[in-house]
Parts: structure tokens; C-alpha cells; sequence
């Protein structure tokens, strides 16, 4: 069983390039990463995540093209019968997993279009620092780990913090 918040489930432009993201909070974390800005996701909190609430949440979120599952869960079979259900249903909406793990189940990597691993740690920061130590990764649904394009790059540019070449924002 996956768990969520439900009251935290919201629509998110930074998450994933160029997505505009419904993103959910999966509780029972397995990184317990010690910087760990959101904690209390690592308590069995919230209520199970279901194909028929992932369909009420694309209900209420019109104009989302990613859905962003913050954190795995402790039960990966559950998790991928969730991502098998939206790739089914919404063949035109890609799904996103961001994993506090450095290595995660090898299966992950069949269905999701995007995967972020690696534990937060303070002292490196976060994805837009190019001292980061967590990875974003770029996948074909259906090849497998091998598939794997490194974006990290893509958040150490532009966005909220202007240009880098001098020439103002």
C-alpha cells in the first residue's frame, strides 16, 4: 500500500523542466536522509493512494501534463501498479519519482519518465546547486535504467535566478 497527504497534493512548475506538475507527498520514506526538510513523511501517515484517487486528482488538476510522486513508499509493488494505472489512463501525462535513495528498485526504472535519487544533504544543497550530490534523470518508459539521460544540469540555469551571462534576467 502507498500512502499520501492528500492536503498537501498540489500543482507545481519547478519539480520537473518544463512540466507543469501535480505533485503528492508519499509518506513511510525509506531515505531518512538527516537534512531531511520534510520528516514527517518518513511516519506512516495519511490515507492509501488508489487508481480511483489519482483519477479524482486529475479530475480536480486540469491542465497537468507530469504527475510527481515526493517519495517511494515502502512498497514498491503497490507504487508501480500506480504508475502502470496513470501510464494506461493518461498515455499523454508522464510521471516523475523523487527518491531520497541512491539506488533504487531496478523496476522503477520501466515505468517512470523521470527519476530523482540521492539523500538531500545540506552541506552539497539541493537540485539547482551544481554542488548537488542528487541526480535527475531523463528516462524512454519501457527501456530500462539504460535509457538514463542525466539532466541535472537543466536546474543550474535560467529560472527564477536570471540569466548567467551577465546580460540581467
Amino acid at each position: 500500500m502507498i500512502k499520501y497527504l492528500p492536503e498537501t497534493a498540489t500543482v507545481v512548475l519547478e519539480e520537473i523542466p518544463d512540466k507543469v506538475t501535480l505533485a503528492v507527498e508519499i509518506t513511510n520514506c525509506q531515505g531518512h536522509c538527516e537534512d531531511c526538510h520534510s520528516p514527517h513523511l518518513r511516519d506512516d501517515l495519511g490515507e492509501e493512494l488508489t487508481p480511483a484517487k489519482i483519477d479524482a486528482l486529475f479530475g480536480d488538476n486540469f491542465g497537468v501534463n507530469c504527475f510527481l510522486f515526493l517519495g517511494e513508499g515502502k512498497d514498491v509493488d503497490a507504487l508501480l501498479k500506480l504508475v502502470k494505472h496513470i501510464n494506461k489512463k493518461y498515455p499523454s501525462i508522464e510521471v516523475a519519482l523523487y527518491s531520497g535513495l541512491h539506488h533504487t528498485d531496478e523496476r522503477v526504472w520501466d515505468y517512470f519518465d523521470y527519476v530523482k535519487t540521492g539523500p538531500y544533504k545540506a552541506e552539497l544543497g539541493p537540485l539547482n546547486k551544481p554542488t548537488t550530490n542528487q541526480r535527475m534523470y531523463l528516462l524512454e518508459r519501457g527501456k530500462g535504467k539504460g535509457s538514463a539521460i542525466d539532466i541535472t544540469e537543466r536546474f543550474w540555469h535560467g529560472g527564477i535566478e536570471g540569466r548567467q551571462d551577465g546580460r540581467g534576467g
